[in-house]
């Protein structure tokens, strides 16, 4: 497993290539393709996951959904 400082950088590279529209990320000499946004999210949710399991956390995910008639 690489260490978190390298994840936050290859995740780090990645976000910025998302936020520029281009789907092409090249890091440390290798370059990958991407297909999609999608693609790009899944990707950087899977790094996030890393980064935590790398430094002994865990990925707490919840949603609340509450709703009133307003009565």
């Amino acid at each position: 497993m690489a260490n978190p400082a390298d994840l936050r950088a290859r995740r780090d590279a990645l976000s910025a290539q998302r936020s520029s529209g281009v789907a092409r990320v090249s890091y440390d000499g290798k370059t990958v393709d991407y297909r999609s946004v999608a693609e790009i999210d899944r990707a950087l949710e899977a790094l996030d996951r890393e980064i935590a399991a790398a430094e002994g956390r865990r990925m707490v995910r919840q949603v609340r959904v509450t709703t009133s008639k307003g009565l």
